[in-house]
């Protein structure tokens, strides 16, 4: 058995093009491939947090992986990450543990990433002169910056609340080659963006759907709770294609259960994200189409992840702790 940190996952990350591996795991799950158990969650009030703990295997697969990871939103007031956890790879031959992946976080906050890469490659509208961020913590900025692969734009619009830190977010933004532009009004990025992405713990919606124009892409990652919400659900209803990274898990929570709940949408108008990545459903057919992504995080990427990260751990000379 193998730990290795976070100073030691990320010296092989940056190596690693992860997208054809999450695809794999996607289009797996879409296929009944993989067996992934309903989520295990603590929510929390004092201070406002989430725990989710997500596991699974694929099928004749070599490993099993166990995630937990934590989001306690208010950690900015004592100067401390809002995120923190861990991911436990075992043999799927003998049961052992493989390795301790002490990742803080960092892998699921990468997987979500690169889901929201994979959806923009199948979703987004051809033409796109802003991409517009609800958010500015780190999946607000890691959403943006996993783009540079399938979206020629480097134009940002991003929106926070008045405890947000706008300044330090276009000065990193700006590093990594975007040009920043902030808003308190929600109005300003569904005018002028096609491509949106919302990555906020909200339980309220952040925008309405009179303001959605045609020719939308909103990719909603925040709401991964039956209790958080950022989109009207009639946005939903309005959209031509809606996808779900898992319809079984979207009928209980994120803005798919939301929807649901108001009778706003039916399961049989959903389509699942590996369905589309293996072409047994489309994505965007045409530029004046409204479309969602609903990503609530799926254990099969933290498998595929963990697997990637683990091999090349034990490829490399950064050794266990």
């Amino acid at each position: 058995m193998q730990i290795f940190n976070l100073e030691q996952i990320k010296s092989v990350v940056k190596q690693i093009d992860f997208l054809p591996f999450i695809e794999e795991g996607f289009v797996a799950y879409s296929q009944g491939r993989v067996v992934v158990p309903p989520v295990g969650e603590l929510i929390f009030e004092n201070p406002p947090a989430d725990v989710h703990i997500k596991y699974g295997y694929i099928k004749d697969d070599d490993y099993f992986a166990i995630k937990i990871a934590s989001g306690f939103y208010e950690n900015y007031k004592i100067d401390l990450p809002t995120s923190d956890g861990l991911i436990l790879l075992f043999s799927q031959r003998d049961g052992k543990l493989a390795s301790i992946l002490l990742d803080e976080c960092y892998l699921t906050n990468v997987r979500t990433a690169v889901a929201g890469q994979i959806v923009s490659k199948y979703m987004a509208p051809p033409e796109i002169d802003c991409i517009g961020v609800f958010g500015t913590g780190v999946q607000g900025r890691m959403q943006v910056e996993y783009l540079k692969t399938v979206v020629d734009c480097r134009s940002v619009m991003v929106w926070g609340l008045p405890q947000d830190d706008f300044e330090t977010y276009k000065q990193d933004m700006e590093k990594i080659g975007f040009n920043v532009q902030t808003t308190r009004d929600a109005g300003d990025i569904t005018e002028k963006c096609r491509l949106i992405i919302t990555s906020t713990p909200s339980q309220t919606p952040l925008m309405d759907v009179k303001q959605i124009k045609p020719g939308t892409h909103i990719t909603a990652m925040g709401s991964d709770t039956s209790q958080k919400q950022e989109l009207d659900p009639k946005i939903l209803q309005k959209a031509d294609i809606v996808v779900a990274d898992s319809i079984e898990q979207c009928l209980s929570r994120g803005e798919i259960f939301k929807a649901l709940q108001a009778s706003l949408l039916k399961k049989e108008d959903l389509i699942e994200l590996g369905d589309v990545i293996a072409g047994h459903q489309s994505g965007r057919t045409s530029a004046e189409q409204i479309t969602v992504a609903d990503l609530t995080g799926v254990a099969v990427q933290d498998i595929q992840i963990a697997k990637a990260v683990h091999k090349a751990l034990n490829q490399s000379d950064v050794g266990s702790v």
